[in-house]
């Protein structure tokens, strides 16, 4: 089915009817965006994995900088619950000085 001009129009008429003159450009922006964001997701799942990053990680024995952080603070006997990253580590470099 092919839409003419006067079909267009009338469909026009009606979004500007239904949802006014300021609203429609809002709702384009927002679908212009949404479309944006669901390529960019779809680009993200169906392109080639990094394998620098999944290198890494087999290197790391699937433990996050983090978890490693925390067993290091451990076996120094230091308490990492409750401190950032920052904190651990320089409690680790006193501990072993």
């Amino acid at each position: 089915m092919n839409f003419g001009t006067f079909e267009i129009m009338t469909l026009i008429a009606i979004f500007f009817l239904l949802f006014g003159a300021e609203r429609l450009p809002k709702l384009a922006r927002a679908a212009g965006q949404s479309k944006g964001e669901f390529q960019k997701g779809l680009t993200d799942v169906t392109g080639a994995p990094s394998t620098s990053n999944t290198e890494s990680d087999l290197e790391a024995g699937g433990k996050t900088k983090m978890v490693e952080l925390a067993q290091k603070a451990e076996s120094a006997g230091i308490d990492p619950s409750g401190k950032t990253a920052e904190e651990i580590s320089e409690e680790i470099a006193s501990a072993e000085e």
